[in-house]
């Protein structure tokens, strides 16, 4: 569900027009809706109500602080993957005791900052990192939490560029090895055992692959508990999708709870989860005006102002968002491809879309577009990172500016002898 609804023909978030919103800040924008991103998150920890669970987001679907304020005032935690996002979440209010870092390329720098931030756990994905992250700790004379995410080899997610659980993906640790690290981090000085990680993917939609990978992970505790291993806790990740608009209709949270308490309930552990997607997905749309209207040899394009830069999952998962023109029309739909203005011939939002005649000025949002959309931008040909825009009810405050050409270019310097 999400606030975002025609109201007198034109297509609102919560109670604030989206035309006004352009006319405010111009094309394109982002807009949240603030309602939804709480609904989310009390759903999600409703669905676990009863339990020992700590709901870490992940900061990498959307970082904006403002999102982040809202989700740390209902209570959730953070899962970072980097030492930027660290800092974001800890100027944002959330806890250290409520922060797991994750990610396998965690630099001594950053180890040493979420150290010293005082972060609830690390969760480890090689041999190396585990050293490093035991050195940096003996120089702080302090002791690391740590659980090592394990590598299930099973598979999931929307697309292959999202699958994170295979034994040939980058991330965790492998099965095989696992015992043998438990038992190797037991005898440094650095690292405090504290639990098991696993996350094999995102945009799940049915619960099968949640429940194999969990059940081989709940089978693992016993033997590392059975090695002498003290594991009070168990992070189960996210990748919970959410209905794009293509079909699927992934399983709601209480039957996701429900599956995960049968698997966990014997084993007496304090669960962690980190959902983005499914907290922020469909609780932002994109919001751009039409430039031209394109007839090829057998095909309309539709040239909006959005390009790839602005929200790439077409491009890179050739991901589906429903495309809804902001002001509302029962005009007959034929097909048009929807591309954007970047230079690259994969800047494409949709293919053969089904949509009612646009024309030059008219408004288009780009729905569900809420997680991996505004925090995945960047300024390529030289196109400035769009705003974000926040909406309360009838509310709405600019919660990222749109920076000018001049803005842009300014720390870019060329040396003395070329003049």
């Amino acid at each position: 569900m999400h606030h975002f609804q025609y109201l007198n023909g034109v297509l609102h978030a919560e109670d604030v027009s989206l035309a006004a919103i352009a006319d405010a800040v111009g094309t394109p924008f982002y807009v949240y809706s603030e309602a939804t991103l709480r609904r989310h998150m009390r759903v999600f920890r409703k669905a676990f109500a009863g339990t020992d669970a700590l709901v870490a987001y992940s900061v990498k679907a959307n970082s904006n602080i403002a999102v982040l304020k809202i989700l740390a005032s209902e209570g959730a935690g953070a899962d970072v993957v980097s030492g930027g996002e660290l800092m974001r979440a800890l100027k944002a209010g959330i806890a250290p005791s409520k922060i797991v870092f994750s990610g396998v390329g965690k630099t001594r720098d950053e180890i040493e900052a979420a150290l010293a931030a005082g972060i609830y756990q690390f969760n480890v994905e090689s041999e190396p990192e585990l050293e490093a992250i035991d050195a940096v700790a003996q120089t702080k004379n302090t002791r690391a939490p740590i659980a090592f995410r394990i590598n299930p080899d099973v598979a999931a997610g929307g697309h292959a560029k999202i699958s994170t659980g295979k034994s040939e993906d980058k991330f965790g640790v492998p099965w095989s090895r696992a015992r043998d690290l438990y038992k190797k981090a037991r005898d440094l000085e650095g690292v405090e055992v504290k639990g098991v990680d696993v996350h094999i993917g995102s945009q799940i939609s049915e619960l099968a692959p949640f429940e194999a990978a969990f059940r081989k992970v709940a089978a693992l505790i016993a033997d590392l508990r059975s090695d002498g291993a003290t594991i009070e806790r168990l992070d189960l990740g996210g990748g919970l999708g959410i209905p794009y608009g293509e079909g699927a209709t992934p399983p709601h949270p209480e039957a996701y709870a429900d599956m995960i308490k049968q698997v966990t309930e014997p084993l007496d552990l304090q669960l962690i989860f980190e959902p983005g997607r499914m907290i922020a997905g469909n609780a932002g749309v994109l919001v751009a005006s039409v430039i031209y209207l394109k007839e090829g040899e057998a095909k309309k394009f539709l040239i909006i102002d959005a390009g790839m830069n602005d929200l790439i999952r077409p491009a890179l998962y050739d991901a589906w968002h429903d495309i809804w023109p902001v002001r509302e029309t029962a005009e007959p739909r034929e097909p048009f491809d929807v591309v954007g203005p970047v230079c690259e011939s994969s800047d494409r939002f949709a293919a053969a879309r089904a949509l009612p005649p646009l024309a030059a000025g008219d408004l288009v949002a780009l729905m569900s577009a809420g997680a991996y959309g505004a925090s995945q931008t960047s300024q390529y040909n030289t196109r400035p990172l769009i705003p974000e825009v926040l909406v309360n009810g009838a509310r709405l405050a600019v919660i990222r500016n749109r920076p000018a050409h001049e803005d842009m270019i300014a720390n870019e310097s060329a040396p003395d002898w070329l003049g």
